[in-house]
């Protein structure tokens, strides 16, 4: 047997080294330092793992690194090198390293509510890495996600060099090494956890030791709560410490944590045994008034069950005992989750204690707070962390939350503001709608495909503007269809509008490109320009057509709920949605995209049939009514010919449409029993119309029209009221007028003065 005075200070046999000019090799009585006993080159281990075992090899990223690598250089590795997106909230977990039973009930819960705080959230997890103890817990929580088959949660084991059992099989340059988890039953070393998909394999030149990794874990996990969470809040990233078991060192590591700068919130799992239990029966009594009383009187026995325990003496057992008391001084830092019988409903789950535990402990405002829960897509921890009874918000707090529910098709959030508030008909202007159609964020769309057939030649980088888009909507809606935004009245109003929020939107002589003519410009000019100027008369439906050409359809099903004009709403939607999806056809786009928006159409489809049968059978003659009244803010168009443009055959054939188009079939005369004999009756036989029923002059009046009537009417009401008032003048056109006159004095002034004069 080899004494043990033949083994080196860093755990090897002194045969097994290397021997470095340079490097002292230390003798036997020495204490291991890094930076005295090793010298630092290239790594020369990373590549994949494939993890054997299971229908299908799981793989993971791993490389070796020293413990003093800097962890801007990591980050730069996971981003740039393995494509990972940075975290919106990172939870580091500790515990015992040694293996531990939990309570089947509370393992669940674990389980379940770790998985759930990390996919609901876009979370990091850092852990241990190796096969063992608390590591092995959050390994099975996430081998349930791998049955759901759902996405991977970023899991990111931080694990000693020397403590991998088989290490040098994974020396070598981007290798692809087959691996299995299962220890020795000799051995003192650790096999990986084959269910976390990155490894941080840290050397400092020990073998069979523990602690090469934490300097550079808890460095990597301060410079991670330094990153800002752009575009979603100006806050940094959260980090948040999950407490399971645990040892000595995680007694230190909660110490370390709630007194740190700025310090990190914990929550302890009560129930999990060891540390976590003593933690949380300290907090427990720390938290009553006279905790000083209490705490004196259990003294002995925390003494006695720390010894116990972890299996120290007393001076030990002391020391602990005090570390115990520094950690929960700060108690507002430390979050017990326990299970408790409560019925199904009531008990908080471990994701909202995660996640409630980092709003106690950061001191956010309420907006912050909100951006918050924004970035991690939790509506729930909105309604019952922020949006509480007396909740004053600062003025615009919720317009902006509304504005990134909106970009980042936040469906929930987005009920949650309209609930709270938030008035849509206030918030939405010009500018924000146009920089919703610009956003970057959202599900991938066809829109760009359209607008290239209306506007060729776009640059890269162009800026829709809502011109571009109303040129869009005429596209796909065809006819007569014509958008507001292409509207003669509203390029005055548009160029008005995007000039005086130039300097907080965008530079102000890109607004020119679409101003128009010179002329236009002078108009605009002309006009006093006031703040309802950039507001909508309907928003809702504004925003159903952006949420539509944008492929949002969980997002146009809520706007076609709020509202005015739903039945409009549908069939324009159903309109555009079979426009779409001819020109994703034409455009040799995948057949998915083309199923995807028939589908979409149809569900519109069907919406708009189910409210028309509701109507009609509710009030027909309102029914009657909603299909044929004028709709000015649809190009006045009808619902009747917004159907006939859909192509919406079901509506037509609705019995609502059959009775309208009977009566514009039939005129004057009074539909009943055999109408059309009556009438060849009385074209065989002249005298005998005397006899058939005709309408009263009032339901004349109200009986619908067809589009040549109606624009027959309109322009004999026109005429009647040029003749009433001859001096009444649109005051546009008075404006055009009045510069037009103005430039032709200009023009005469260099000619002849003396014209300018008679003229005048």
């Amino acid at each position: 047997m080899k004494s043990t005075a033949l083994k080196c200070c860093c755990g090897q046999y002194r045969q097994t080294h290397q021997t470095i000019p340079g490097v002292d090799c230390g003798s036997p009585g020495d204490v291991w330092m890094p930076h005295k006993h090793t010298r630092a080159q290239p790594t020369d281990a990373y590549g994949t793992i494939e993890f054997q075992g299971g229908a299908h090899p799981t793989k993971a990223q791993y490389v070796r690194l020293s413990f003093d690598t800097r962890p801007e250089l990591l980050v730069q590795l996971f981003t740039k090198e393995w494509n990972l997106e940075l975290p919106k909230l990172l939870i580091t977990v500790q515990g015992g390293k040694a293996n531990f039973e939990l309570q089947p009930k509370l393992k669940k819960e674990i389980r379940k509510g770790l998985l759930k705080a990390a996919k609901t959230t876009g979370a990091w997890i850092f852990t241990g890495g190796t096969n063992t103890g608390v590591t092995k817990q959050v390994g099975d929580a996430l081998l349930l996600e791998g049955q759901q088959r759902t996405g991977r949660v970023v899991s990111i084991g931080i694990a000693p060099w020397g403590i991998v059992e088989r290490n040098h099989e994974l020396l070598g340059h981007n290798r692809e090494v087959p691996c299995h988890s299962i220890s020795s039953p000799r051995s003192k070393l650790a096999v990986l956890n084959n269910r976390h998909a990155y490894f941080l394999l840290v050397d400092n030149g020990t073998q069979a030791k523990y602690g090469a990794e934490l300097i550079l874990r808890r460095k990597l996990e301060k410079f991670i709560s330094n990153l800002k969470l752009h575009p979603f809040t100006h806050s940094s990233t959260p980090v948040v410490c999950l407490v399971i078991e645990g040892g000595t060192n995680t007694i230190r590591a909660v110490l370390e944590y709630v007194t740190d700068t700025p310090p990190v919130p914990v929550v302890v799992c009560d129930g999990s045994g060891r540390a976590a239990d003593l933690i949380a029966f300290v907090h427990k009594y720390t938290s009553d008034s006279d905790e000083q009383s209490i705490l004196e009187s259990t003294r002995d026995y925390l003494i006695a069950t720390i010894q116990k325990t972890f299996e120290v003496g007393p001076e030990q057992a002391e020391k602990l005992y005090q570390e115990l008391l520094q950690c929960t001084r700060n108690k507002n830092l430390i979050t017990v989750f326990r299970i408790q019988e409560k019925p199904e409903g009531e008990a908080q789950e471990l994701d909202q204690t995660i996640l409630t535990a980092l709003f106690k402990s950061q001191h956010l405002s309420p907006p912050e707070q909100l951006s918050l829960a924004l970035t991690w897509n939790r509506v729930d921890i909105a309604r019952s962390e922020i949006f509480v009874y007396g909740q004053e918000w600062p003025i615009g707090a919720l317009d902006e939350a509304m504005m990134q529910a909106l970009e980042h098709d936040r469906i929930d959030f987005v009920k949650l503001l309209l609930e709270n508030g938030v008035s849509m008909k206030k918030f939405l202007t010009i500018p924000r709608l146009e920089e919703l159609y610009n956003t970057k964020h959202g599900p991938a769309n066809t829109l760009g495909y359209i607008l290239r057939d209306v506007r060729p030649h776009i640059p890269k980088g162009y800026i829709y503007t809502l011109h571009d888009i109303g040129l869009v909507i005429n596209k796909l809606m065809g006819g007569a269809y014509r958008s507001y935004y292409t509207r003669r009245k509203f390029r005055p109003i548009y160029a008005k509008v995007m000039n005086s929020y130039a300097n907080a939107h965008r530079k102000s002589s890109t607004y020119q490109r679409y101003a128009g003519a010179n002329s236009l410009s002078l108009v605009t000019g002309l006009m006093p320009f006031t703040s309802e100027m950039a507001l909508f008369e309907f928003p809702f439906n504004e925003l159903l057509i952006w949420a539509v050409l944008t492929k949002r359809q969980q997002m146009a099903l809520l706007m076609w709920t709020h509202g005015e004009e739903a039945l409009a709403k549908s069939l324009v939607a159903c309109k555009l949605y079979k426009a779409m999806a001819h020109e994703a056809a034409e455009d040799d786009l995948d057949t998915e995209i083309y199923e995807e928006l028939r589908s979409y159409a149809k569900e519109f489809e069907s919406k708009g049939l189910k409210l028309l049968d509701f109507s009609y059978r509710t009030d027909g003659e309102k029914a009657q009514r909603l299909l044929t009244c004028e709709l000015h803010s649809w190009s006045n168009q009808s619902c009747l010919s917004l159907a006939v443009a859909a192509n919406h055959r079901a509506l037509l054939a609705h019995p609502c449409s059959q009775v309208i188009l009977a009566d514009l079939w039939m005129g004057g005369l009074r539909t009943r029993k055999n109408t059309n004999f009556k009438v060849i009756l009385g074209l065989v036989l002249p005298f005998y119309i005397k006899h058939l029923d005709f309408k009263s002059k009032e339901e004349l009046q109200q009986m619908p029209q067809t589009e040549e009537e109606h624009l027959e009417n309109q322009n004999l009401d026109n005429d009647d009221s040029d003749r009433s008032h001859p001096d009444a003048e649109n005051p546009l056109t008075k404006a055009k007028r009045t510069i037009s006159l103005k430039c032709r004095m200009g023009n005469n002034t260099n000619n002849n003065p003396d014209k300018v004069v008679k003229s005048v």
